[in-house]
């Protein structure tokens, strides 16, 4: 089997293929002046860019996880991941409370999609 690795640095690749799956690292937000649903919506964009990396999409995700640091935030989440997904092939998924890299970092998010 073959793997493939996109955009390696420091301490992980942001994309891996192999197996015909797509995993991406856990996507944070680059502005973080934003309040949640604006910091997933910026997160979900990045995963677009992961999954065009390695030629697939939000359409073939089969696992997300996200990672909030107060499992309150789930509601803000959940409003851009709707408006993300249109309610149509959606994932598996898990939402989990976590203390997260930096303070002001409210959601991160890893998929694994088919190719």
């Amino acid at each position: 089997m073959s793997v493939v690795r996109h955009e390696s640095h420091g301490i992980l690749s942001k994309v891996v293929e192999g197996g015909g799956l797509v995993f991406t690292a856990g996507v944070t937000p680059d502005n973080r002046d934003q309040d949640v649903t604006g910091q997933t919506r910026d997160v979900l964009a990045e995963i677009d860019r992961a999954l065009a990396l390695a030629g697939t999409d939000k359409s073939k995700i089969l696992s997300a996880t996200i990672w909030v640091p107060e499992i309150r935030l789930r509601d803000g989440v959940n409003v851009a991941w709707n408006e993300w997904t249109g309610g149509e092939n959606l994932p598996a998924r898990a939402c989990v409370e976590a203390r997260l890299a930096s303070p002001e970092i409210l959601v991160e998010i890893a998929v694994v999609a088919v190719k």
